[in-house]
């Protein structure tokens, strides 16, 4: 029986919904479609903030040098590269629905300031019972130790579990260690995949 239910934060509960001001910043930068998004998270520094060896700001800071931005420069980029992210209201309501009758969870590749993204930002931090940052652990999803962590400090085994996350490979990651899990799409219809598992909404 499914104990704890547990999100991804970005590209699940936080969607980019409008491309936009990267599109903008790329053009302007002579950069290729899709490379602002790379430079950020995937090249070399953002997996090192990820695993929390640099800071968000210590990121951002080798951002604008990188680019060769002025310091209002890069404020304007960084503020239009969040410009298009949209969180799940109605995501936000059915992770708050499911306690107390369920543990909920949140994994996230994220920076050290995630917390307080979650907190001051969004006002979600609340709805979750844990919170486990790969900044904070120096492990990124899908090691098998990040989902680990997650099932031991909630108290619970990996089958007690559901992982929802937008990559299929650290889908395919928590499978391996014996968690439920679902690929998570926009047109994922959440409530009847949690019901198949037996979750009582």
């Amino acid at each position: 029986m499914i104990k704890a239910v547990i999100f991804d934060f970005g590209g699940v509960l936080l969607r980019t919904e409008d491309h936009t001001g990267r599109r903008r910043w790329e053009q302007k930068l002579g950069l290729a479609e899709g490379e602002a998004e790379h430079i950020v998270f995937n090249g070399e520094m953002g997996r090192k903030a990820q695993h929390g060896t640099i800071t968000v700001e210590e990121l951002w800071a080798w951002v604008g040098d990188y680019l060769d931005l002025s310091a209002a420069e890069l404020a304007a980029f960084r503020r239009d590269f969040w410009s298009g992210d949209v969180l799940d209201e109605a995501l936000v309501n059915l992770i708050r629905k499911l306690r107390p009758s369920h543990q909920t969870a949140l994994i996230s590749n994220a920076y050290n300031d995630l917390r307080t993204v979650l907190t001051r930002e969004f006002g979600i931090a609340d709805a979750f019972d844990l919170i486990v940052v790969s900044a904070e652990e120096g492990i990124m999803k899908p090691d098998p130790r990040i989902f680990e962590i997650t099932w031991q400090r909630l108290g619970r085994q990996p089958e007690e579990t559901v992982f929802i996350d937008d990559f299929s490979h650290n889908v395919a990651g928590a499978r391996a260690v014996g968690m439920h899990a679902i690929h998570f799409t926009p047109d994922t219809d959440l409530r009847t995949e949690l019901t198949a598992l037996g979750l009582q909404l």
